[in-house]
């Protein structure tokens, strides 16, 4: 895999890029009017137009021949039987067995975990109906009307982004807070807004030694030992983990614990127990359509052949972009405000999986691998950085997605939405040259001195490349797809550029820093600490209040 590089396939798609590159969009979609039909696929009720891709048939074609160079379908096929392609931990990779929907068992190690999987899903089950009927309640015996999920990274991002996304089917008796960062002020702000005897406390942590989330648990505890007594945090707190030690010393009861596994990342965990403040919050039914949702894509994915297959394309147009184009980045723009924290979402899961510079053989890679992954709801987007992405000289790729019904009651604000969104793909592909602003100065009036002067400054070169992902509305199936769509397409990069996407040692060299630092900031005047950071804890000491 090191020698990606160096094969046939590489090589031809070099060959065409060179010549990719002096074509513009204008000049591919008037050779072939009929491009969207040969460069758009609809699948599970999601339509992927790729279109506005700087890509022919040939392309598409081409960037197959590597995924089958590459071997993509046995890897495909390791994934979803359970063998071992985290290689640096030893670990299989099965999100996948989490929303597996059918009768077929998944083995690791030579044991179906299958059984464990449903057993946790009928237990969340019976845990969430408990709370939404009062059947489980707070110490005093009052109901809950609050539960804050104390997370970060894999255990908060996709709690806030799925909840979010569904609010329209939310349990309106519950309310949800997420509280991750270590700073205390969303512990402080969320607090602030709830009734002890009224709140449950779900702490997420599959070690639970997690640096920011145990600190932010610990305080939430005694908030509510000084309120309601040292055996209340047995009715008031839950946790997902697989450290029953810990949980032990926490008091948290055998009823209130929820199994997590190693053979599932943080990050590809919102399927699992992690995703039990999301059940609280939208009820179990819906939990469970966003699992069905995940296992179709899954299905598809792992059988469609790859020129109709959904996540394949997606990942090997993104290997086109970032290798053969040199695009920098991904804006990732909803055109609707309930997926406002997908491209967050989106961040952790393919910059923390394919955000490496070493091949699965510990070589350096010699090619780019993931690019940055940004964005905003689109409307908001326009409005603030599009200018750069219009007329600027960064080089970045574009995701538009978009419900053909709205989230809202206003159908006809969404109207408006769906033509922002195709006009701003329009503009990004086919710009506006010369002689069209040229021309629509002159129809203003403008003398001929003017024109020339305006000219160069209302250019748009377009050319810029893009995805539409249509879809007919937002809801927890169509969640789970567009999840399990990117979550597969991170495979489907990681295989072409031979790196392992189930790891994240990149992560660990801060935390442990911190850990080792936390002291120094408690007494920073005393503290004996490397001549680097001696500058920043002397101020630290002067400043403290």
């Amino acid at each position: 895999m090191s020698l990606i590089t160096q094969t046939p396939e590489w090589k031809a798609l070099e060959q065409h890029a060179r010549v990719m590159r002096e074509r513009h969009l204008r000049e591919l979609f008037a050779a072939d009017p009929k491009r969207f039909e040969s460069l758009s696929r609809c699948e599970l009720n999601l339509l992927f137009d790729f279109s506005r891709q700087r890509v022919t048939t040939e392309t598409i074609q081409l960037l197959i021949a590597l995924a089958e160079a590459c071997d993509l379908r046995a890897r495909i096929d390791a994934m979803f039987n359970g063998e071992k392609i985290n290689s640096t931990e030893g670990r299989a990779v099965l999100h996948t067995a989490l929303r597996n929907r059918s009768d077929r068992p998944v083995f690791v190690d030579g044991k179906d975990v299958m059984p464990e999987v449903k057993a946790t899903l009928e237990k969340m089950r019976n845990f969430v109906e408990g709370v939404h009927s009062g059947r489980i309640h707070g110490h005093t015996g009052k109901t809950f009307t609050d539960v804050v999920n104390i997370g970060i990274g894999g255990s908060d991002l996709g709690i806030v982004m799925a909840t979010e996304a569904l609010a329209n089917y939310r349990n309106r008796n519950i309310r949800l807070h997420c509280v991750s960062n270590i700073d205390g002020v969303q512990l402080a702000d969320t607090l602030e807004k709830i009734d002890p005897a009224r709140t449950l406390f779900v702490v997420c942590s599959k070690t639970f030694t997690t640096l920011e989330t145990m600190t932010n648990a610990r305080i939430a505890r005694q908030w509510v030992v000084d309120r309601l007594g040292d055996g209340a945090p047995a009715r008031h707190f839950a946790a997902v983990s697989t450290n029953s030690a810990a949980m032990d010393a926490f008091l948290i009861p055998p009823q209130n614990r929820f199994t997590m596994w190693d053979w599932v990342g943080g990050r590809y965990s919102v399927w699992s127990a992690v995703g039990l403040s999301v059940a609280l919050a939208i009820g179990m039914d819906q939990f469970e359509l966003m699992l069905q949702g995940g296992y179709e894509m899954d299905e598809h994915f792992r059988t469609a052949p790859f020129h109709k297959n959904l996540p394949v394309l997606m990942g090997l147009l993104g290997v086109w972009n970032r290798n053969f184009l040199g695009m920098d980045s991904l804006a990732v723009l909803p055109y609707d405000q309930r997926l406002h924290r997908f491209p967050a979402y989106l961040q952790q899961l393919e910059m923390e999986s394919n955000g490496k510079g070493v091949t699965l053989e510990g070589t350096p890679v010699e090619y780019d691998t993931c690019g940055v992954i940004w964005g905003e709801p689109g409307s908001n987007a326009q409005h603030s950085f599009f200018q750069l992405l219009h007329q600027g000289t960064a080089r970045v790729a574009l995701d538009f997605l978009a419900p053909v019904n709205g989230s809202s009651p206003y159908q006809e604000q969404q109207n408006l939405a769906l033509a922002n969104c195709f006009a701003q793909a329009q503009a990004f592909a086919f710009g506006q040259d010369t002689d069209e602003v040229r021309a629509d100065l002159v129809e203003k009036g403008l003398d001929e001195a003017e024109v020339a002067r305006l000219t160069p400054h209302k250019l748009h070169p377009g050319n810029r490349p893009s995805t539409v992902i249509l879809f007919p509305r937002l809801g927890p199936k169509t969640l789970g797809r567009l999840i399990a769509l990117y979550e597969h397409k991170v495979l489907v990069q990681s295989v072409i550029w031979g790196i392992n996407a189930f790891d994240q040692w990149g992560v660990e060299l801060g935390k442990k820093l911190a850990s080792s630092l936390a002291p120094a900031l408690e007494n920073p005047g005393s503290a004996d600490v490397d001549v680097t950071l001696s500058g920043l804890l002397g101020f630290v000491a002067k400043w403290r209040s």
